[in-house]
C-alpha cells in the first residue's frame, strides 16, 4: 500500500493535475501537498476548502442523509477542483483535493482515479 507521498505523486500523474493535497477538514490544514506553485497556494486553498467540506458534512446531517459524499466537485473557467473525503477509519477527518486543468483533463477519468489511490493509500 502506497503512503501518503507515493500517493500524491500518483494523483499528480492523472491527466490535467496542477496539484494535490491531502487536507485535514478539523483544522485546515494540509498534511502533504504535491504540484500547486504561485497560482495555486494548496494550503491556503486546503483551509478554504475544508469550510465546504464541514459545510457539506452539516447539511447532509441535517437532511438525515445517511450515504457518505463521494466527491465534491467545484468547476471554475479553467479548472476542475475536485474534494474527496476519504471514508477509511485511519483517514476519517480527511480529504484529497485535487486541481485539473479543464482543457487537459477527462473528469470522469480523474474521478475513478482519485478513488483507486484513495483504495490503494495507507494513511
Amino acid at each position: 500500500m502506497p503512503d501518503l507521498d507515493v500517493a500524491l505523486k500518483e494523483a499528480m500523474q492523472i491527466e490535467g493535475a496542477v496539484g494535490a493535497a491531502l487536507v485535514d477538514y478539523t483544522s485546515g490544514m494540509a498534511l502533504g501537498t504535491a504540484g500547486g506553485g504561485r497560482d495555486l497556494d494548496l494550503t491556503i486553498a486546503a483551509a478554504g476548502n475544508s469550510d465546504v467540506v464541514r459545510a457539506k458534512l452539516r447539511a447532509i446531517e441535517m437532511l438525515g442523509i445517511t450515504e457518505q459524499i463521494e466527491d465534491i466537485l467545484i468547476t471554475l473557467g479553467g479548472q476542475y477542483h475536485l474534494l474527496r473525503p476519504l471514508t477509511s477509519r485511519n483517514g476519517k477527518g480527511t480529504f484529497f483535493y485535487l486541481v485539473l486543468l479543464k482543457h487537459r483533463a477527462n473528469l470522469a477519468m480523474a474521478r475513478h482515479r482519485l478513488r483507486m489511490i484513495e483504495t490503494e493509500t495507507d494513511l
